[in-house]
């Protein structure tokens, strides 16, 4: 029995290793048209932010621990070269908005981050919630939306290549 255990726990472990962090999938859904609150207590109105152009919405599970200030950071050094492609950013997590605007300042991040305490735009967007104690955290995973409907999702989002993977699939799409 012993033996049988770890020959699936290995095979498991194979298949899950196997998923490629950045790859993500191409889709076309309508992006989800959520509320939040983003750091500095304004209201961000998501539909009003994929009208300007091509956003990027990304989940990170909390404000200034290792990997989500990887992610966060990589997109933050590709923001000038992302913004002159009309690209706007969103990070979105559980914490609250004076967590998020002390990880928006402690990493000079010059994009909103948005406070979803609640889960509500978790949900919306169907992201996966992961449990740390007795604490729920998002999964970390990303979304490119255009014209209003979600074109490309990574529901295994990479820490150092987010803004590599963007960067891709906004090419791939032209």
């Amino acid at each position: 029995m012993k033996h049988t255990m770890r020959i699936l726990t290995a095979l498991f472990a194979g298949l899950i290793g196997n998923a490629h962090a950045g790859l993500g999938e191409k889709v076309n859904y309508a992006a989800p048209e959520v509320t939040g609150i983003n750091q500095d207590g304004a209201t961000v109105n998501f539909a009003d932010v994929y009208k300007k152009g091509p956003t990027v919405v990304f989940f990170y599970p909390k404000a200034n621990t290792p990997g989500c200030t990887k992610q966060a950071c990589s997109l933050r050094d590709a923001f000038a070269g992302l913004t002159k492609e009309g690209v706007q950013v969103l990070g979105v997590s559980f914490d609250k908005p004076e967590a998020q605007k002390k990880f928006k300042a402690d990493f000079k991040l010059p994009y909103d981050l948005i406070a979803d305490p609640e889960g509500k735009i978790v949900d919306a967007f169907k992201v996966e919630r992961m449990l740390k104690g007795l604490v729920a955290l998002a999964t970390r995973q990303c979304f490119l939306i255009k014209d209003g409907k979600v074109v490309w999702q990574d529901k295994k989002a990479s820490t150092e290549e987010q803004a590599a993977d963007i960067k891709r699939v906004l090419a791939e799409l032209k």
